[in-house]
C-alpha cells in the first residue's frame, strides 16, 4: 500500500455511473503522489472506443467504464468494469505508484463486475 488516499469526488462519480447510468466512463488520476482524484468523464452516448481514445498517452489512469454487450441469449447487458491503464511508455516510478495504489480505489468501488489491466490500446480490444 502506498499511502495514497481516495478523494470523495471519486465516490460521487462512481455512484453516478453505477446508479444513475448517465455516464459511460470516469477517469481518475493520482495528484501530487498523495491522492486519487477525479480526472474526466464521458456521457452514456459514447462508445467503448470513445473511452479508449480518451485515455492519455504516456500517463497511467484508473477508470470505471459501463460496458454494453449482448448476452448469449440475446439480451442487452452492461458490466461495470474497473480499468487500470498503465501504458508501457510511462515512467517506471509512476507505474509503480499507480500499481501500489490500485487497491485503495478498488476497495471503494463495490460491485465491480470485471477488472482489466491495459498497457497499450491492443489490450482494450
Amino acid at each position: 500500500m502506498s499511502g495514497v488516499t481516495v478523494h470523495e469526488d471519486c465516490m460521487t462519480k462512481y455512484n453516478e455511473i453505477k446508479m444513475g447510468k448517465a455516464l459511460r466512463f470516469a477517469l481518475f488520476k493520482i495528484e501530487n503522489k498523495k491522492q486519487i482524484v477525479f480526472d474526466s468523464e464521458g456521457p452514456k452516448d459514447l462508445s467503448f472506443e470513445d473511452f479508449a481514445k480518451s485515455l492519455p498517452t504516456g500517463e497511467p489512469r484508473y477508470a470505471l467504464c459501463d460496458i454494453d454487450y449482448t448476452s448469449e441469449d440475446g439480451r442487452p447487458q452492461t458490466k461495470l468494469t474497473f480499468v487500470f491503464w498503465s501504458p508501457d511508455d510511462c515512467g517506471v516510478k509512476e507505474r509503480m505508484l499507480y500499481a501500489s495504489s490500485k487497491d485503495a480505489i478498488k476497495k471503494k468501488f463495490t460491485g465491480i463486475m470485471k477488472e482489466l489491466q491495459a498497457n497499450d490500446m491492443g489490450d482494450l480490444k
